[in-house]
């Protein structure tokens, strides 16, 4: 019997914008003061209802500006939903921004532990996985160099090689197979299907379709916030190449 692990009911996601350019904050006050700060609202999503069942690997698909990554972010709690609700089952671990939660005066060693803590792990777990990371992040003896002096490329192959060594229930991507060169892509896809195979559900989002429909059983179509349509990957990626023309 299938179990549903993600559930998203009348999902919105609003922000309120300034209408007036502020300089600094000392502008912002001022005009805050005087009453001259005003906000117009903008729905970054409205009206998102689909689920999820245990196992499925689902294809976020959409134009720049669409709302996938503030859909994620919803759904690994990153954001906070204006209206309506997300219900998760089980361990969530989202790779989002890799390396975004590293300090930069940490070697990279260290940030293997503090990283880890972020996402939950003990110490010790940590310790037990720390040789396979360093191996997986092709970093050698840069491990022990701060990471101030780390590449993107860098940090985000550290982040993705932490993220990865754990067993999550629900993975959550945004873009992350789009860095490092083409032997470390090739390298985080095969990491990623090896999570497929232990029956790890999958939030997936890549401009790249042809990725998408390599990965992933079913997708979700976005478009300026509103949901278009989900259902079977192929289906989709039909539907998302009419209207856009690819």
């Amino acid at each position: 019997m299938a179990q549903t692990v993600i559930k998203v009911e009348n999902l919105g996601v609003r922000f309120n914008m300034s209408e007036q350019k502020v300089d600094d904050l000392k502008d912002f006050v001022i005009k805050k003061i005087k009453g001259k700060i005003k906000y117009k609202e903008f729905w970054a999503l409205k009206d998102i209802t689909f689920s999820v069942e245990k196992g499925e690997r689902v294809g976020i698909v959409g134009l720049n500006g669409a709302g996938k990554s503030t859909l994620l972010k919803v759904i690994a709690g990153v954001l906070k939903a204006t209206e309506g609700s997300v219900v998760t089952r089980g361990n969530v671990i989202p790779l989002l921004e890799l390396g975004a939660g590293f300090d930069k005066q940490y070697t990279g060693a260290e940030n293997i532990y503090l990283y880890g803590a972020v996402l939950g792990y003990s110490r010790q777990f940590m310790k037990s996985k720390f040789d396979e990371i360093v191996e997986f992040s092709e970093l050698g003896d840069f491990i022990n160099v701060p990471v101030k002096n780390y590449s993107s490329g860098m940090k985000a192959r550290l982040g993705f090689s932490i993220a990865t060594v754990t067993k999550a229930d629900i993975l959550i991507l945004d873009e992350v197979l789009s860095v490092g060169d083409a032997k470390f892509k090739r390298k985080s896809e095969a990491k990623i299907k090896t999570l497929f195979e232990d029956g790890t559900t999958v939030l997936f989002v890549s401009h790249n379709l042809a990725q998408v429909k390599k990965l992933c059983d079913k997708a979700l179509l976005i478009d300026h916030g509103r949901m278009i349509a989900y259902g079977n990957v192929e289906d989709i990626a039909a539907i998302y190449e009419e209207r856009t023309g690819e």
